[in-house]
């Protein structure tokens, strides 16, 4: 049984942080994230966006196993 007052914290990797964790160039990252291949972004601001760590923990993972 989980704890009640136990709280799951997502952080949030810029993409500077993911491109060094997956090592494509940006414009090749951008192009999966339009084509849905790669974890869609959560946006900060107008100009600011951010990826979840547990999508990105997940699309190496399955990456990983193919």
């Amino acid at each position: 049984m989980q704890n009640p007052n136990h709280v799951e914290l997502d952080g949030l990797l810029r993409l500077r942080q993911v491109l060094a964790l997956i090592p494509i160039s940006r414009a090749a990252w951008y192009a999966g994230v339009k084509e849905r291949r790669y974890p869609q972004p959560v946006r900060l601001s107008a100009r600011v966006v951010a990826w979840k760590v547990s999508d990105i923990q997940a699309f190496i993972k399955g990456v990983s196993e193919k």
